[in-house]
């Protein structure tokens, strides 16, 4: 089975340095908010192009946080997709915050910045894009509207590490950006960590102080925060891992060219990449009316497959109090029933990469003559 995401070869081939930051850690004396984190944090906003960087426990964290350092909390509303991991929303939930949802662009599968205003109203505090499957939304567009109405931008960075809109990589075009390092995010580690990144030194010292029970010395809390902190081995992990990102995301485009020109002529719709940036492909999203038909005849063939995601956020069960109805967000909907993804990875070496798209154009040969 070739799977649809695998880090075991990647692990193998940076073993050595990966050990090594971890022997690092183990015999420094050091274990949670030391060297490890300060030096990543640094590194990182320095890769993406801002000022500081906070690091945190998860991605789900890094979006709540960056929500609370906002004064994001009941009675505010918070723009953003269905079509997205329920972490989004549920970030926006913890802060007491409405989430208030816009379709999407049914090519990109990203916001649709141009439904923006129709929903933006006296409670709205926030826009949250989500650049989502590792392209960028249109920042220039979203910037604009923020601007003219005064409210702040998050930008949901998880599955875009690396990507660009412009000149300007996912995290640097807004208030505060969050990421997550989950180990199948392009910058993975080995288990969860996150961060939250701004350019505002006032938001900086409110997230380091909101991370660690509102401290900024020990027992003494100025407010009330919480228990987020990245700790050590992680931080050492995906610092050495850092250096190799920019190799990760030319192998990704590199796989993605190669699916795009194999697969150009088939029935199968491959990802559409918008022109104003560069694509990271996080995962290379396909799209057909029959996906189980698809999937089904890719598993036959050792082929994994994955859904990202099957059920809009506002379809949900814990979301139906929010008073969306199925019809409400058509373009998310559709794409929920039709989307699927084949196998990318920076290690998915091009022997494999070729069984896949025999594969695919095995099953579409096989359609054309049903």
């Amino acid at each position: 089975m070739i799977k649809v995401w695998d880090y075991l070869a990647e692990y193998d081939k940076e073993k050595a340095e990966i050990h090594q930051a971890i022997e690092d850690v183990l015999t420094s004396g050091q274990l949670i908010l030391g060297q490890h984190v300060e030096e990543f944090e640094q590194a990182f906003a320095d890769y993406i192009g801002v000022k500081y960087g906070v690091g945190v426990n998860s991605g789900t964290d890094a979006l709540f946080l960056a929500m609370k350092a906002l004064g994001i909390g009941k009675g505010d509303e918070v723009i953003t997709v269905a079509n997205t991991a329920v972490p989004t929303v549920s970030a926006i939930v913890s802060t007491g915050a409405t989430p208030r949802f816009i379709d999407i662009d049914p090519r990109s599968f990203l916001m649709d910045a141009s439904q923006l205003e129709s929903i933006i109203n006296s409670d709205t505090k926030c826009i949250l894009p989500v650049h989502l499957y590792g392209q960028c939304v249109d920042m220039s567009a979203v910037r604009s509207i923020a601007g003219k109405y005064g409210i702040a931008i998050l930008e949901d960075c998880a599955q875009a590490h690396g990507a660009t809109h412009g000149d300007s990589k996912a995290g640097s075009m807004s208030d505060v950006s969050a990421f997550s390092f989950y180990p199948t995010k392009i910058l993975g580690g080995f288990g969860d960590a996150g961060m939250v990144l701004t350019n505002d030194e006032a938001t900086y010292r409110k997230l380091k102080r909101l991370r660690f029970y509102g401290m900024e010395n020990s027992y003494d809390a100025k407010e009330h925060g919480f228990n987020s902190r990245m700790d050590e081995l992680h931080a050492a992990v995906l610092l050495k891992k850092l250096n190799h990102l920019d190799d990760y995301v030319r192998r990704r485009r590199y796989l993605a060219n190669r699916y795009d020109a194999a697969l150009n002529n088939s029935v199968l719709a491959c990802p559409h990449s918008l022109q104003a940036g560069n694509h990271a492909y996080y995962v290379y999203v396909c799209r057909h009316a029959l996906r189980g038909h698809w999937m089904k005849g890719l598993r036959a063939r050792g082929i994994g497959t994955n859904i990202s995601y099957p059920w809009p956020i506002h379809t949900m069960d814990a979301y139906r109090y929010l008073g969306y109805q199925e019809g409400d967000l058509p373009h998310t909907e559709l794409a929920a029933k039709e989307i699927f993804s084949i196998p990318m990875y920076p290690t998915l070496t091009n022997d494999e990469q070729d069984k896949v798209i025999a594969s695919v154009l095995a099953i579409d040969n096989e359609m054309n003559h049903q």
